[in-house]
């Protein structure tokens, strides 16, 4: 095995460099002597260093189908309705599976990583690559009968038309993700976010000027708004590809295409598939929501009130799910390297950070309670709705604040199978059928769906903190050096 020595992957020149490692080799014997202040401190800035670029990463990537709905909502309503469907209901389906099965390579390149086979790195990508494409087309038949899925589920059939037309135009998208997002996992797991958010931006800046270009010149209407969103993920998919392969972004983790990565494919398999049920479940969560919500009686308002706090909510979800990758790496880095310790002091920072975050905008959603809609709408009606709501938005906001991050140290642990069972049992066993008894039985309508599946999110968060503050980070680190030197055979 080539490159098992720990090489530094920033430049020795830059005083910084060790504190932005996985383990910082100065502090290995002397951490536990450091006051507590500076522990904090050091765990931050490596904290941080994964989280700032990433929270600009996954903003953009939300940024990218708001610009992509706004452009087609200039066109038409049905057009937004088509771009809608194809984007949230379609790609959101996928997207989400996709997004969990990459997750996997969190675990095992955080952990390789942190245990200086930097050579595996690339190997494990180029199997997720593998297996997320082979997923990526087993999956076609639903971009391909998006149509009929759409009338399925109750669309009236000239929107499920035009929506069918424009999800088969979002195909090099669906096809884009397993090829982007092992390039993010790998670059996040070796401590070079910061590329990912330039590339993220530049894709952004990319959806704005194709979409006016093939929209209010060509003329091409909501196709032309499909074919600037699959570009503009292709633009940064490529950019990526050519930093790590031609142009030696990451000399000691990308040493070329291997065949080892066609061996262990069916362990990474069996990885890849707890982690998208994981993630997905979670994507899912979220969509039946709308789903429940859509079936009321007298919906329009409600579906109104609640894509606005939707809306939102998405927006400030996005710093949460940052923790989720930056503690995911710091917990992997940290168990892969041996220290237990670590990687629980990694999960009591991130968790404490992000709760603090999380009770800032608890408090900005309590305070404008009144005011939160009015950059959405000026319909009085809505207003009022989104009024009702703000206290359950509060509390979202204030839940998902640690619930991403409790699901990042699972990820960074390797515990995808336990939290796959969590997910299934709070949120479709208890969230789901107590938002339709509150919502429908008892009448409750939106408040009462929403009402029952935050229930259903604090069973999952109370679970997963329980697990974290129960495990015995000794005995994970020792299993992850064993998992390391296990898929290193392969």
């Amino acid at each position: 095995m080539v490159l098992d020595k720990a090489v530094p992957l920033i430049s020795e020149n830059n005083e910084d460099s060790t504190s932005n490692e996985g383990i910082t080799q100065n502090y290995d014997y002397f951490y536990d002597d450091l006051a507590l202040s500076k522990r904090v401190w050091i765990e931050s800035k490596k904290l941080w260093h994964i989280v700032g670029p990433t929270i600009v990463t996954r903003i953009a990537a939300y940024t990218l189908f708001v610009i992509a709905q706004s452009f087609a909502g200039h066109i038409g309503d049905v057009e937004l309705a088509a771009i809608s469907l194809g984007s949230n209901v379609i790609v959101g389906l996928t997207c989400g599976l996709l997004v969990g099965m990459a997750s996997a390579l969190e675990t095992l390149c955080g952990q390789a990583y942190g245990a200086k086979k930097y050579y595996m790195l690339g190997v494990y990508m180029q199997r997720s690559w593998i297996v997320l494409f082979t997923c990526s087309i087993l999956l076609l038949p639903l971009f391909i009968f998006s149509t009929q899925l759409l009338k399925l589920l109750g669309q009236p059939d000239h929107v499920a038309d035009l929506a069918g037309t424009v999800t088969l135009c979002l195909i090099p998208l669906h096809l884009c993700f397993p090829f982007l997002f092992p390039l993010q996992t790998f670059l996040q797991s070796q401590l070079q976010p910061g590329i990912m958010a330039w590339v993220s931006i530049v894709g952004v800046v990319f959806q704005i000027i194709g979409s006016w270009i093939l929209v209010t010149v060509l003329g091409w209407g909501v196709m032309g708004v499909a074919i600037a969103l699959c570009l503009a993920w292709w633009i940064q998919a490529l950019v990526l590809f050519g930093y790590i392969v031609f142009w030696g972004g990451c000399p000691f983790c990308w040493a070329g295409f291997s065949m080892e990565a066609f061996s262990g494919l069916w362990e990474f398999i069996k990885l890849s598939a707890a982690s998208g049920v994981m993630i997905c479940l979670e994507y899912w969560y979220s969509t039946a929501l709308m789903l429940m919500t859509g079936n009321l009686k007298n919906a329009d308002i409600a579906l109104d009130a609640l894509s606005i706090c939707t809306s939102i909510n998405q927006w400030e979800i996005m710093i949460p799910f940052a923790f989720f990758a930056g503690v995911g790496v710091r917990v992997a880095n940290e168990l892969g390297a041996g220290n237990g310790k670590g990687a629980r002091f990694a999960t009591i920072v991130a968790s404490t950070t992000s709760i603090a975050i999380g009770v800032v905008f608890w408090l900005l959603a309590m305070i404008f309670h009144d005011k939160l809609a009015l950059i959405f709408s000026n319909s009085q009606p809505v207003l009022d709705e989104v009024d009702k709501l703000s206290v359950l938005l509060a509390f979202t906001i204030l839940l998902n604040s640690l619930q991403p991050v409790l699901s990042g140290v699972a990820v960074g642990s390797g515990w995808q199978s336990i939290v796959a069972y969590v997910n299934i049992g709070s949120y479709y066993l208890i969230g789901i059928p107590l938002g339709l008894l509150l919502g429908w039985t008892l009448h409750g309508g939106v408040t009462g769906i929403w009402g029952g599946m935050i229930v259903g999110t604090a069973v999952q968060t109370m679970i997963l903190g329980i697990i974290t503050m129960r495990c015995n980070w000794e005995k994970e680190a020792n299993k992850a050096s064993r998992h390391v030197d296990k898929w290193e055979a392969i």
